[in-house]
């Protein structure tokens, strides 16, 4: 490491021999004092040089120095310390003279501290006597200020009770007065002086226990008399309300909502509601029948009912669908009315019922559930009562004026079938099935009561038979007047199960079928054999077949056995024909061994007389015999007697052959083989079992 201040030193050390850079040269002396002072020398040097220049006091010193820029001669040397000790003593005497500064100003400090003191000390006692004299018009002040917080206070409460409590004129003349409309104002008010109404026996409970009942008396006045007036604005609004109109007022449904808080009046107006609907439809349903307007601004639509009053049957399915329509109607307008919003009117009721004792139904005074739907159906039924009355007087009108047991029948099917209809729609409690179901059963006992005169005026009929031993025009009648009572019947209970369709229509069976069924017995039993079975046979067959046509009439279990009875008797009667038309009879009834053939051997003329009948029948006796049962309507039955009775009779000449054959085998064992002039049965009997089968197939 190079310094310029080194530099200057060791240059004149160079250039004079035996220099110091810390002392002056000195001059030459002998040779001892030569070698002490090279001593001296080197110990200098070596000292110099063994001090370390990295201590930070030195460089400090040594980095003044450099800023002093002082040259590195002899006289800068001596003088050094003594600039060094005038700066100094220079920078001690400035420090005095400041602090001389300092501590003149803190005198003064002092001074004025001094006088603060003796200032605040009078103040002080200025304090304290005015304390004295202020102390009692600061405690009054106190306790005006505590007087003025309760005034506030009180104030604020009495603001807050005549805002809660207090209701203006003008909100009340809204509330109670007539002139004023039902608008959104009315609902609010009201709804403020129930609040207030069931505030006010939180103050009962208080020591404010008079100015509570005041104003739960003014408030149960003044809700009255809201109530009071939204049931007459309702009632006035129930005159002029369209039901038709799908736009129905929201006022109504909201009035009708919180006038159902009071059961009483709320029942009141249902009643006017509906005693007024149920003037209107059943003019609504004077006009549909006659075609003549209620009024301009509702015109009938469609042609009137009672044009088709000629068709009785058309006539009353209109009257009908006309009451289910209006009925239909009615309930989804009733709906939006009373339902739409929820069960909010029945809570209200329910609120009402709790609020007001005596409308409790029971005798216990709990308080009973309310069931909207059910009270929305008993309120289209009082509406639809007046319409249903005109329909079951022109109804029973239309059954009593014609004796027609197949119209009185379909009338009654008609009404059950909407009776359904509106048990759907209504319930099982509707009280307009106590008119539609009775009307049923008046329909129907017309219609008995028609059947049962129709079968005393055919008595004597039950005693003719025809000549074509086809089944009697009662029974035809009777089975075309069965398939339309089944159909009628088929088409009203579609969605009744099938074991329930055939106990409903087994009484209409008993009216309709079983009187001409015995009627054909009857005369069954005056016709000879086999015309007899001929004829219940055509009667029963054709009975089976309408009846099969609906499972809910089909009477094939009890009319099978009947007819396999008669089947078995015309084929006994079809055996005995083939018998005696063929001549075997007289063989079949009077032989039964060989000992009875015995004498045709000396007169076989009654055996050749059998086998040349028999020959004779024999190629016609198939046509014969269907001939013979030509009057049996039903030919395959006729073809399966034909051939029971054939094989019945193959079954007696088979026996007759046998014994033939017999007799010849035991004569000839008599005669012991002259057979030359003994006349065989077989001979003059020739035919064989299969010859018979060939040709009566």
């Amino acid at each position: 490491m190079s310094n310029p201040y080194f530099d200057r030193v060791i240059s004149p050390m160079s250039s004079e021999p035996g220099g110091s850079i810390l002392s002056p040269p000195t001059p030459s002396t002998p040779t001892a004092t030569t070698g002490n002072k090279s001593n001296a020398l080197q110990n200098r040097v070596t000292s110099v040089l063994s001090a370390s220049y990295a201590d930070l006091e030195i460089r400090d010193a040594l980095s003044i120095l450099d800023e002093r820029a002082l040259q590195n001669t002899a006289d800068t040397r001596r003088n050094l310390r003594l600039d060094v000790q005038e700066e100094l003593i220079q920078c001690n005497a400035e420090i005095i003279h400041d602090f001389g500064k300092v501590a003149e100003q803190l005198k003064r400090i002092g001074t004025a501290i001094a006088n603060l003191n003796a200032s605040c000390v009078e103040m002080r006692k200025h304090v304290t006597a005015s304390s004295r004299e202020t102390g009692p018009m600061l405690d009054e002040a106190k306790s005006i200020l505590a007087e003025r917080r309760q005034v506030e206070t009180k104030q604020q409460l009495l603001d807050a009770f005549t805002k809660h409590f207090v209701v203006s004129d003008a909100d009340l003349a809204t509330l109670t007065s007539t002139a004023e409309p039902v608008n959104d104002d009315f609902f609010r008010i009201m709804t403020r002086v129930k609040k207030i109404h069931e505030d006010s026996q939180v103050l009962l409970g208080s020591e404010n226990e008079r100015l509570g009942l005041e104003i739960l008396e003014q408030s149960s006045r003044q809700l009255n008399s809201a109530y009071q007036k939204l049931y007459r604005w309702v009632q006035r609004e129930f005159k002029s309300l369209d039901l038709e109109n799908p736009q129905i007022s929201a006022a109504i449904r909201r009035a009708l909502r919180v006038l159902a808080e009071r059961p009483t009046l709320f029942q009141n107006c249902l009643d006017f509601f509906a005693e007024a609907r149920e003037n209107i439809l059943s003019n609504n349903f004077y006009s549909a029948l006659t075609g003549a307007p209620v009024d301009a601004d509702h015109p009938v639509l469609g042609k009137a009912i009672e044009l088709s009053a000629h068709d009785p049957m058309r006539y009353v399915s209109d009257m009908l669908a006309w009451a289910h329509s209006a009925t239909v109607s009615e309930r989804e307008a009733l709906e939006v009315l009373f339902i739409s919003e929820g069960d909010e009117i029945a809570k209200s009721i329910q609120a009402g019922i709790e609020s007001e004792p005596w409308s409790r139904a029971d005798g216990e005074g709990a308080a009973l559930p309310f069931d909207g739907r059910k009270a929305l159906n008993e309120l289209v039924d009082r509406d639809l009562a007046g319409v249903f009355r005109q329909l079951k007087q022109r109804t029973e009108h239309v059954v009593q004026s014609h004796e027609d047991a197949t119209l009185a029948y379909k009338i009654s099917n008609l009404v059950n079938f909407y009776a359904g209809i509106f048990t759907n729609l209504l319930g099982e409690s509707s009280a307009l099935l106590d008119i539609l179901r009775p009307l049923s059963d008046s329909a129907l006992r017309a219609f008995r009561s028609t059947m049962r005169d129709h079968v005393a005026n055919l008595q004597t009929d039950f005693a003719l038979s025809t000549d074509d031993l086809a089944p009697a025009d009662f029974l035809v009648d009777a089975l075309e007047t069965l398939k339309v009572l089944m159909k009628s019947y088929d088409t009203s209970v579609a969605n009744v199960s099938l074991a329930q369709r055939i106990r409903g229509f087994q009484p209409i069976l008993q009216e309709a079928l079983d009187p001409f069924l015995a009627g054909c017995e009857n005369i069954t039993t005056r016709l000879r054999k086999p015309n007899s079975h001929i004829f219940a046979l055509n009667c029963l067959l054709a009975t089976k077949e309408v009846l099969g046509a609906y499972s809910f009439a089909d009477q094939s279990e009890a009319l099978q056995p009947k007819i396999d009875a008669h089947e078995q008797e015309l084929t006994q009667s079809m055996h005995r024909w083939f018998l005696k038309q063929s001549g075997l009879e007289l063989l079949a009834d009077n032989i039964t061994s060989t000992d009875d053939l015995a004498s045709s051997y000396k007169d076989p003329s009654q055996i050749i007389s059998v086998a040349q009948q028999l020959d004779a029948f024999l190629p016609t006796a198939t046509e014969d015999a269907r001939a013979f049962l030509a009057q049996l309507e039903n030919k395959t039955l006729a073809r399966r007697i034909i051939e029971n009775a054939a094989e019945i009779f193959c079954e007696d000449f088979l026996e007759i052959e046998t014994l033939v054959v017999q007799a010849d085998e035991l004569r000839m064992k008599q005669v012991n083989g002259d057979v030359e002039e003994e006349v065989w049965l077989r001979e003059v009997f020739p035919r064989t079992e299969d010859e018979i089968r060939v040709l009566l197939s």
